[in-house]
């Protein structure tokens, strides 16, 4: 039986560890924080129902569904209503609809014309031969400018709170990269993939946007219980590394194996056996910090929100990514006739906001959400803010020599295995696949 330390007990750590113990290992988890979870953390509040970190998944392959399954609690998975199929985009102050079909997409007044009549001849549109081509040009490439400004700008706003003009989509969005690099097309490589047979373990990944029945931290607390909280040390701030022959001394207990699955800031100091220069090609990403500004209503009088949110465009000059309309496709969220919203601020290309006072930041929330949802007599009865100064690693240029450096390390340190969202995706779905992969790795090496 080989012993494992985990660094890290947020969602990655967590399911690494679920896994490894079903494998038969003893696992240890070294967490900072006082609480298990990471940034995953489910409040209440007057009713209200809330998240301090992610508000929701996707059930983007089969691992996150399997994770439910195996810890026996597939009845918790909290489907949104098909309300959560409607996205708002904000255009000269009015929302509008997502297309979701030809129709609307037809009639659209987010797209130019031109543009629309463009995507006829996106199917015949050259292959791009670029491995580092920008999200945006890949875009105004294929689609035109105006599916750049209103669809993909505001959608990665929304997801990695980032700016498409330096995502990479071979690293950031790998499935959109290779529909054209495979079928030489969006469009054609759509369909291609909707024709392919699916196995019944493939058709678990249902897309749908889920949650937890009573929060996220419900899947954190069946996580920890299954994992068993004598095994996992919380608050523990001062965690020291040293590599002895093939083994690994983790705060003066030896190891066979160690796995990281925090943010890429403390592995320096985390790791000082490993070469220098390879931990700087990790610590050089770029992080999105992120403020969310909770604001639960009482009595909502404000506009139909019957939709999943509203993200804003860069080109509107808001102070506000996106606003999550929780209460609207996940039940329970809000007392009767209230509404719960996630306001979204800071990233990549507003990082003065994040630094912003409390205050400050309410203030601008209230602004954008009394201008652009109109609430008249509703009752703010619940204002809450989270802050997050590394929330989303940036999917940009670096990524390439951030990979090859993780690959490097493992291949020098065998038992050392660097995960975490910096590698593989940023989405829970990503973190459960991920924590399986390495569970699985170890299992086979043994």
């Amino acid at each position: 039986m080989k012993n494992i330390a985990i660094i890290g007990a947020g969602l990655t750590g967590l399911t690494t560890a679920f896994y490894l113990k079903k494998h038969g290992f003893d696992v240890t988890l070294y967490e900072k924080n006082s609480h298990c979870g990471g940034v995953i953390q489910t409040h209440r509040e007057k009713g209200f129902i809330y998240e301090s970190g992610p508000n929701t998944g996707v059930l983007g392959n089969p691992e996150i569904v399997e994770l439910f399954e195996d810890l026996g609690i597939s009845d918790l998975i909290d489907i949104a209503d098909n309300k959560a199929k409607k996205r708002l985009i904000l255009k000269n102050e009015k929302w509008h609809a997502l297309p979701s079909g030809p129709i609307s997409a037809i009639t659209t007044p987010l797209f130019k014309f031109t543009d629309k009549l463009g995507v006829l001849f996106e199917p015949f549109k050259k292959k791009g031969n670029n491995p580092h081509e920008t999200l945006a040009d890949l875009v105004r490439r294929r689609l035109g400018k105006s599916f750049l400004n209103y669809a993909i700008d505001p959608f990665i706003g929304g997801i990695y709170a980032g700016d498409p003009e330096k995502i990479i989509p071979k690293y950031a969005l790998p499935k959109l990269y290779n529909l054209e690099q495979n079928y030489g097309s969006f469009i054609k490589g759509a369909i291609a993939k909707k024709k392919e047979h699916k196995t019944e373990r493939e058709k678990k990944a249902t897309k749908d946007v889920f949650s937890v029945k009573g929060g996220l931290s419900v899947l954190i607390n069946e996580l920890v219980k299954a994992i068993g909280i004598e095994n996992i040390f919380i608050g523990t701030d001062n965690i020291d590394i040293k590599k002895e022959d093939d083994s690994y001394v983790v705060n003066n207990d030896v190891y066979d194996y160690v796995v990281t699955t925090c943010n890429s800031n403390p592995l320096p100091t985390l790791l000082p056996f490993v070469n220098k220069e390879l931990i700087n090609n990790i610590t050089n990403v770029n992080y999105a910090a992120v403020a969310q500004v909770i604001m639960g209503y009482e009595n909502w009088d404000g506009k139909d929100i019957m939709a999943f949110g509203g993200l804003i465009p860069s080109k509107e000059k808001k102070n506000t990514l996106g606003i999550l309309f929780t209460s609207s496709f996940f039940k329970n969220r809000a007392p009767k006739d209230g509404v719960l919203l996630s306001i979204f601020m800071g990233g990549t290309r507003n990082k003065h906001i994040f630094n912003l006072s409390e205050e400050e930041l309410i203030k601008l929330a209230n602004k954008d959400v009394l201008n652009l949802l109109k609430p008249k007599d509703a009752k703010l009865s619940v204002v809450n803010i989270f802050k997050h100064e590394y929330a989303i690693p940036q999917y940009e240029l670096s990524s390439k020599e951030r990979f090859e450096a993780i690959e490097s390390i493992e291949k020098q340190h065998k038992g050392l295995i660097i995960g975490g969202n910096i590698i593989n995706g940023i989405g829970m779905a990503d973190r459960v696949k991920q924590a399986k992969i390495i569970a699985d790795r170890i299992k086979d090496n043994e």
